[in-house]
């Protein structure tokens, strides 16, 4: 699916001279502007001795929004420092239900990473990359596709759940069909150790210890080729969308990260609050109202007596939006300041420097994978 290295930035297999490495700048550090706690998993792991690999990546199909940023960006993080941390933008998995609109995955995969960097992703610690840079990505799915067995796949949940939700779109397709066995291969072709991931992931990261025992096996009994990576499941906190579904892009009902004051009133001003709460001094339902679950997201210490005000008609949905429109322009102004600085040219070029640093990992991986197959490769004078 990466035909080339640089293919995607300049139509040739050369590190084009505009994103050299010596020209990569290097960002300050990110610091939210409010008290944020993690989930305790993270806490856990980032504390051990040793430090584990690990591997994650997004989708770039449209704006990251505020769901991303506190779900999976804070996240990374507090995974960066401690660990050996490999962050992809994965846009071949997303040209498996947006393989018409290639344009489109190449634009948002550069405005993703500059979200990245402006949220204190850091590419001195970490490496950002892109999949379809790394070739050796396409190739372990390739080799693992020779032992994969076809119900494995189609028996993974996310595949029938989003055949489904999709209804209507042609994705009774090879590519979507072995969307889990290209996760597999990008974990695996970094011998990652730990993968974090939601519950509903799950299916999948089993998925791939279940490869990598059935390839050692066959292939590598008395030394294991592949670790077998365990599960780090992240309890992300549960950001509604402002019409209090599932914050969501095709719901039109999320709050972008790069969301400026006059964006963020709009959406604040048409979140739904208590509808039997008319008047100011109307006792409210705070446990319905998302202008409430988002200031106890945003301010927990304020969470309990914020309620007592709600429940005893002391403070109306109004004022509460005030409030609420405060703590997220106070989240996201940094972020949207610090992405004014962020071109173009500085995201590919981080791009660029990370799938070097990534490439010589997977190359190595690749070959040993090869050679325990039988596979060799010859030498050209």
């Amino acid at each position: 699916m990466g035909n080339g290295i640089w293919e995607t930035l300049n139509g040739r297999n050369e590190i084009p001279q505009s994103v050299k490495r010596k020209e990569i700048k290097t960002l300050p550090a990110f610091r939210f502007p409010i008290s944020y706690t993690l989930p305790s998993t993270f806490y856990s792991m980032t504390n051990k001795h040793s430090k584990e690999r690990i591997l994650s990546g997004m989708r770039p199909t449209g704006n990251l929004h505020i769901g991303h940023l506190l779900g999976v960006l804070e996240n990374y993080r507090a995974l960066q420092n401690a660990n050996d941390c490999f962050f992809m933008v994965a846009d071949i998995h997303a040209l498996t239900t947006e393989y018409e609109r290639p344009d489109a995955i190449q634009a948002a995969s550069v405005e993703m990473v500059k979200d990245w960097l402006a949220s204190g992703i850091n590419p001195d610690v970490a490496v950002i990359f892109r999949q379809s840079d790394v070739p050796e990505h396409a190739q372990l799915h390739l080799l693992l596709s020779m032992i994969t067995p076809l119900g494995w796949l189609e028996r993974c949940p996310s595949y029938k759940e989003q055949l489904r939700e999709l209804n209507g779109r042609e994705l009774h397709t090879y590519g979507f069909l072995g969307y889990p066995l290209l996760q597999a291969a990008d974990i695996l072709v970094y011998k990652a150790t730990a993968v974090p991931v939601g519950e509903d992931q799950l299916p999948h990261i089993e998925l791939t210890r279940e490869l990598a025992r059935r390839f050692n096996s066959l292939y590598s009994p008395t030394r294991p080729v592949f670790p077998e990576p365990k599960s780090l499941v992240t309890q992300s906190p549960k950001v509604p969308g402002t019409d209090a579904r599932k914050m969501s892009k095709s719901y039109d009902n999320a709050i972008n990260i790069g969301a400026g004051p006059a964006e963020l009133k709009k959406r604040v001003n048409s979140m739904f609050t208590d509808p039997v709460k008319i008047k100011i001094d109307d006792k409210g339902h705070p446990e319905g109202c998302v202008a409430f679950a988002f200031c106890k997201l945003l301010k927990p210490d304020g969470a309990a007596s914020r309620e007592a005000l709600c429940r005893s008609g002391a403070i109306g949905c109004v004022a509460c939006k005030k409030e609420l429109l405060e703590l997220l322009d106070g989240l996201l102004s940094p972020i949207r300041e610090e992405r004014k600085k962020i071109k173009d040219s500085d995201a590919l070029a981080v791009l660029a420097d990370g799938a070097l640093k990534a490439r010589q990992e997977a190359s190595v991986v690749v070959e040993e994978t090869k050679k325990a197959m039988g596979l060799f490769t010859a030498s050209i004078s």
